[in-house]
């Protein structure tokens, strides 16, 4: 059921993500610059973004040179990044971002949620660990809020119904409890990078 208001909720504010997607794209490319001495991404074939939204990630991600797949459950959140020229060479597909998704085992060599997580229940948080555990052959990349909370953030993830309060308290116990080993690196003031290596 949660689902199924989540998608009403991210279907109805689309058009408004929609407006983002420049600054959406310019901000996970800086991020992604600075993490090239953690984790460059051009040294891998192909990415899974799980829950990509408006597909701004994945722009930049298929500009870095690996094939991406994009997941998402809202259809208008997706419908705007298939519309985009320069996604024509990501496979989009609509999918739950907590069910087993349509690959087999270890087929990408990365995978990637952002600001998906926190947003997430307990128990479907580890469904999508376990997802990601199961998809991937190098890292997980959970891009995500770190411990630094502030009034807006606190007001949007309110309205929003996740479990963002917990989830900052919990991620890195939850993670390391879920992969073989996790790495946290602040991208920017208040948020991360958890890096997983899969079982």
């Amino acid at each position: 059921m949660k689902e199924k208001n989540d998608n009403f909720l991210f279907n109805f504010i689309a058009p408004i993500y929609g407006l983002f997607y420049n600054s959406q794209k310019k901000n996970y490319k800086i991020t992604i610059d600075k993490m090239r001495n953690e984790l460059n991404l051009n040294n891998y074939k192909n990415i899974i973004d799980i829950g990509c939204g408006t597909g701004a990630l994945c722009a930049v991600l298929n500009k870095e040179g690996l094939d991406v797949t994009g997941i998402e459950p809202a259809v208008k959140m997706l419908r705007i990044g298939m519309n985009k020229d320069e996604n024509k060479n990501v496979n989009f597909l609509e999918c739950s971002t907590c069910s087993k998704l349509p690959f087999e085992d270890k087929f990408f060599d990365l995978s990637i949620t952002s600001y998906v997580a926190h947003g997430l229940h307990k128990e479907e948080r580890y469904q999508l660990y376990n997802e990601m555990n199961r998809l991937t052959k190098d890292y997980v990349i959970i891009h995500d809020y770190n411990s630094k909370r502030n009034i807006i953030t606190n007001i949007v993830e309110w309205f929003e119904g996740g479990d963002y309060f917990n989830f900052i308290k919990v991620v890195e116990t939850e993670l390391n409890e879920h992969f073989k080993s996790v790495r946290i690196v602040n991208v920017e003031k208040r948020a991360a990078w958890y890096i997983c290596e899969p079982y």
